[in-house]
């Protein structure tokens, strides 16, 4: 597991200069289960079918990281948005994920969204989590290996998962430039330690 030795902190930053990128993809049904149910999200509908999405990829310095950076980059169109809904549940995270992150990622807000398709596509979800068929609890650390399983290269200093509220959160990732898994700076996150995470079905 990741070793962390604290939170990482959002810095003012320039677009383009970071150190690598934070592939962080989260559970929908815990998502949904904790706050997307209370605000009738329609990413919660069953006819999604909606698994591991999207959360965002977020440029990373080795210490802290970058956010809402100054661009003289266009702001993403709805329709730009809209079409990131198929892999993060709603056209509104889109839009958040860009203004704080896209940002400081120094490509154009269509780029940005390619960039961020490409690197959900080249990460094997792994296919056991989509096989429950009831809310089950286990160690967070299953979901860590069931990720290295699934993806050759990666390693367990690479990836990082996370809780909330007693529910696994998200798996982050970390990923080079070219979306090759690297280490993760000591920062990026605190591994969730649960023994007994809530992890909820596909509805």
């Amino acid at each position: 597991m990741l070793l962390a030795a604290g939170p990482a902190v959002a810095q003012s930053g320039r677009p383009g200069q970071f150190d690598y990128f934070v592939l962080s993809l989260s559970w929908s049904p815990n998502w949904c289960a904790i706050t997307g149910d209370a605000r009738g999200s329609d990413q919660c509908d069953a006819r999604h079918d909606h698994g591991w999405i999207l959360h965002g990829l977020w440029p990373q310095y080795h210490r802290g990281y970058p956010s809402n950076c100054h661009t003289v980059e266009r702001p993403p169109s709805r329709a730009m948005t809209d079409a990131m809904a198929d892999i993060m549940g709603t056209s509104g995270l889109a839009w958040h994920q860009w203004k704080k992150h896209g940002t400081c990622s120094g490509l154009s807000a269509a780029d940005y969204f390619a960039l961020s398709r490409r690197a959900y596509a080249s990460v094997a979800r792994p296919e056991v989590f989509r096989k429950l068929d009831r809310t089950v609890t286990l160690p967070a650390s299953l979901i860590e290996e069931a990720f290295v399983k699934a993806n050759p290269g990666l390693r367990p200093e690479m990836i990082t998962v996370t809780c909330k509220d007693s529910h696994i959160q998200e798996a982050r990732l970390c990923l080079s430039r070219d979306l090759a898994p690297v280490p993760c700076g000591r920062d990026v996150a605190l591994d969730c330690g649960l023994k007994d995470a809530v992890f909820a079905p596909i509805r």
